[in-house]
């Protein structure tokens, strides 16, 4: 992906303003908004600017995604048409990233036919933290353009040495072991880190086991992960650790989607801070990601 240049503009929708402006500003570029109208029968009426420079940056995280597919769907071609002539995405939360494989005969694989799509509109696709399982990059699945996925992890383990003194951190499950560690060595001194064993038996049917090894009593526990939906899994874990003595129990995490009650439930199972990074807009945003993805985009 070649450095974003002049003539360019950071393109964005209303409900990510906030977000929108930072990154403009980082990037020194003019923001632009798209105006939408919704008809009583659900469909989306979206309203560019008149004309748009050649390089166009397009900034739309994918929480709540199935709408936002459609606006992407609508607007990729329309900024082609008003004069885009590089197009690239910037996706802080890229949705349909956890289902890579088949687990059953007929399942669509959503991972790679989501992320086909966007290779095929997009000239670069920048996102955060993305859920990868079996894959080794986001390139993999993105072929036919510039995947970037950068980590939040580094962010958030400076974050955490700033809030919490001699922090403990664990992953709640095995999956999380490549932002634990990230996180654990960006805190000064490195902190000590572990991550727990888990079994999922469903969406809301959680067991978690914690490392033999790991002694959690008399210290401040960070719970660490790349992303919270239900957060039945960080609840098992918060349980576990408070039960083996840990004096508190936070959590800190990239991207916070918290469904339903998620978040009240968390603070019921005895967590106590919980922070977040602002790719997914929420209450619990504490650490910008802005500064890492305008020194991507100023970068490749």
């Amino acid at each position: 992906m070649s450095r974003i240049t002049a003539p360019g503009c950071v393109l964005a929708f209303d409900d990510e303003r906030q977000l929108a402006s930072s990154l403009a500003l980082a990037l020194g570029l003019p923001l632009a908004l798209i105006e939408r109208h919704r008809f009583p029968d659900g469909e989306l009426k979206l309203r560019l600017p008149a004309v748009l420079p050649p390089c166009v940056v397009l900034l739309r995280s994918l929480h709540q995604p199935n709408e936002k597919l459609v606006e992407l769907m609508i607007v990729a071609p329309a900024a082609r048409e008003l004069g885009a002539q590089r197009l690239l995405l910037v996706s802080p939360y890229l949705a349909y990233m956890r289902q890579d494989i088949a687990f059953a005969p007929g399942e669509a694989v959503s991972q790679r036919h989501i992320a086909g799509w966007l290779a095929s509109r997009f000239d670069a696709v920048v996102t955060v933290d993305p859920h990868l399982h079996r894959i080794a990059s986001l390139q993999e699945v993105m072929p036919a353009c510039r995947a970037v996925s950068l980590s939040a992890a580094t962010l958030i383990g400076e974050w955490v040495a700033q809030q919490v003194s001699r922090p403990l951190l664990l992953g709640p499950d095995e999956e999380s072991e490549p932002w634990v560690r990230e996180a654990a060595r960006a805190c000064s001194p490195a902190a000590d880190h572990g991550w727990c064993v888990k079994q999922r038996r469903g969406d809301r049917d959680v067991e978690v086991v914690l490392p033999p090894a790991l002694n959690c009593k008399g210290r401040a526990v960070v719970l660490i992960d790349d992303v919270v939906s239900t957060g039945h899994t960080l609840m098992a874990a918060a349980r576990l650790v408070l039960a083996a003595g840990a004096l508190s129990v936070d959590v800190a995490v990239t991207h916070a989607l918290f469904v339903g009650d998620a978040l009240a439930e968390l603070h019921a199972s005895g967590v106590g801070q919980v922070w977040s990074t602002d790719c997914v807009p929420h209450a619990s945003n504490a650490i910008s990601v802005v500064p890492l993805i305008a020194h991507a985009l100023r970068q490749r």
